[in-house]
């Protein structure tokens, strides 16, 4: 039977850092509140644990983004499927990520993808073009993490 998993991403402002990658992919910031008001009401966690971020409780130093299209717990508002989970960390970024994200864009849309990357906080890094093999860019996310927009 296949394993369950999500990509866990490092990060120093983890609700910033989701709010980014949602727009990227066009996913769902997901929403523990309802989690955390159970959680808060039956003694289980403090008011230490938690934050507000865009009118929402969150459990401080963690956000996660989800496809729309995958199912959730609709009592945690953790997704089921694809899934990406922020959580901070002390320790600033200090290399190259050996595991990156890659978007796809719409054939013909790389550009058009790119510069809607780009508003969203988004760096370029350089172009490679591999001939057959297409065309893409490497970029940093607002924190520097790296991925290829193809």
């Amino acid at each position: 039977m296949p394993l369950s998993w999500k990509l866990v991403i490092d990060s120093a402002n983890a609700p910033y850092l989701a709010d980014f990658w949602a727009a990227a992919l066009d996913y769902q910031v997901e929403d523990p509140s309802a989690l955390i008001e159970r959680l808060l009401a039956a003694g289980h966690i403090d008011e230490e644990a938690v934050v507000e971020h865009r009118g929402h409780k969150i459990f401080r130093g963690y956000a996660a983004v989800r496809h729309p299209g995958d199912p959730f717990d609709e009592t945690s508002g953790v997704g089921h499927g694809r899934r990406l989970l922020f959580q901070d960390v002390p320790e600033a970024k200090s290399g190259k990520n050996r595991l990156h994200v890659d978007i796809h864009s719409e054939p013909g849309g790389l550009e058009t993808l790119v510069a809607r990357l780009e508003d969203l906080g988004a760096t370029r890094v350089r172009e490679i073009n591999k001939g057959p093999a297409g065309r893409w860019w490497v970029m940093q996310d607002p924190e520097g993490n790296e991925f290829c927009a193809t």
